[in-house]
């Protein structure tokens, strides 16, 4: 391009000079010549001091202009974010006018490709087992149908259930804990068998707690409308203790014990234990969306690491540091797909906390042996020995999911095999057996 402006700027001057003249010489040092004969045409006219002026200034503005630079390693990532974005957006666009189509999509998982089904839970009340997502309802379903058998006892349970906040589940039972000790200790005074709902400790500690009204009720207390001592016109709404209740304090101060000692109602992760036959499939897991789900609050938590990857990536970690962040992130995971093969090459598979100790697998294992009280050990991918039952299954690595190997005791094998004994047939339990699946 260079090239082509300069001979553009050469051909003005050649011009500017006239036929025959050197490039170097002025126009106005030019010697004249011989007058032209009639039939010889005159020269043109070069052009005008003026116009060589403008055509030297464009030429300089035209050379200075900046050439366009190749795009740079960080132009190409930009523009390559630039293109995912975009394609991002328009699969956004396409999606929201799906679900404006449906207004309440599901996720819809082929059942016959995934190592499980789902993460499953058992409710302690009714002993049915249901879906992740439906673990919260159906326990509410079951200890409010509970009240019709023992108000008091599904009262205890949603108090101690429903409420998120363990101090101030703490401070409402201590509260209502007094009330009941008041009546106890001084059941001939009036006073404290009534309880001003407006009562300022009340209202804070005891009114927006759930299931609290529900025990008040349960235990003997009816609410009320009554008016204010000297202000006839002026009334207040109480739970009064009734008659009937007043004669059974014992079981008041019962019903006190128990509230005490009440504890959440949890739902029981199930195992989902399944055994499956010999397969070169057996390191090969396709997980459910229940494995990877996250709260409100672990994606903030998500977003907010995203966002500080970059300056993470560009700073020095202590070792310590590292391992800190090798830790968080294996805490993104709440459960874990487990599966022991053994010797005869039979797979035991069952589902676990992320935070479940490494004793908890080994009791699962133990439980499914035909001898369960030979010693045997656990090896993690890699061969590597779980010596540790109190670490967690999440800080051995063991997540979202993994598959260990069963080997007996060296020791005691050794002494079974120099007395003579042999071990035949399956490590397994019959009857775990009769169930066994193809894994596909």
């Amino acid at each position: 391009m260079k090239k082509f402006f300069q001979d553009i700027k050469a051909d003005l001057q050649f011009k500017a000079a006239g036929s025959g003249q050197k490039l170097s010489e002025s126009p106005r040092e030019r010697t004249p010549k011989e007058k032209p004969k009639a039939d010889t045409p005159k020269p043109r006219q070069g052009p005008t001091n003026e116009a060589q002026m403008a055509a030297a200034a464009a030429l300089a503005r035209l050379e200075q202009k900046p050439k366009p630079r190749p795009p740079s390693s960080q132009d190409a990532i930009r523009n390559q974010v630039k293109k995912e974005l975009m394609a991002e957006a328009a699969a956004c666009d396409k999606g929201a006018s799906v679900d404006q189509k449906n207004s309440s999509p599901t996720l819809v998982e082929d059942l016959s490709a995934l190592s499980v089904s789902g993460v499953y839970f058992t409710c302690p009340l009714t002993g049915v087992t249901v879906r992740k997502n439906k673990k919260e309802a159906h326990l509410r379903e079951a200890i409010l149908a509970h009240a019709s058998k023992d108000p008091v006892a599904a009262s205890i349970m949603e108090i101690h259930t429903f409420n998120r906040d363990r101090e101030k589940v703490r401070l409402g039972v201590e509260t209502i804990a007094k009330y009941l000790d008041n009546i106890h200790l001084h059941p001939e005074e009036e006073k404290y068998r009534k309880i001003k709902l407006q009562n300022k400790v009340f209202q804070e500690r005891i009114h927006s707690l759930e299931g609290a009204h529900s025990f008040f009720q349960a235990i003997g207390f009816e609410k009320a409308t009554l008016s204010v001592p000297g202000q006839e016109e002026t009334t207040e709404d109480f739970y009064v203790l009734k008659e009937e209740a007043l004669e059974k304090l014992d079981d008041l101060k019962a019903h006190k014990e128990k509230l005490l000692s009440g504890e959440p109602v949890r739902v029981q992760l199930d195992r989902q234990l399944c055994i499956f036959k010999p397969s070169p499939q057996a390191s090969h897991f396709e997980l459910p969306s229940d494995f990877f789900n996250l709260t409100a609050e672990e994606l903030k938590r998500e977003q907010r690491l995203r966002a500080e990857s970059v300056e993470k990536a560009s700073m020095l970690r202590t070792k310590a540091m590292r391992e800190k962040e090798e830790q968080r992130e294996l805490r993104k995971y709440n459960y874990t797909l487990l599966r022991v093969r053994f010797p005869d090459g039979y797979i035991l598979q069952g589902t676990f906390y992320a935070r479940e100790p490494v004793s908890a697998l080994y009791t699962f294992v133990r439980e499914t042996l035909r001898n369960d009280w030979l010693p045997f050990e656990l090896l993690a991918p890699g061969s590597h020995k779980l010596a540790d039952e109190s670490a967690a299954l999440n800080e051995c690595g063991l997540v979202p999911s993994a598959l260990l190997t069963f080997v007996w005791d060296a020791e005691v094998m050794a002494d079974i095999k120099a007395s003579g004994g042999e071990h035949r047939g399956s490590v397994l339990k019959p009857d775990l057996l009769l169930a066994v699946q193809l894994l596909s």
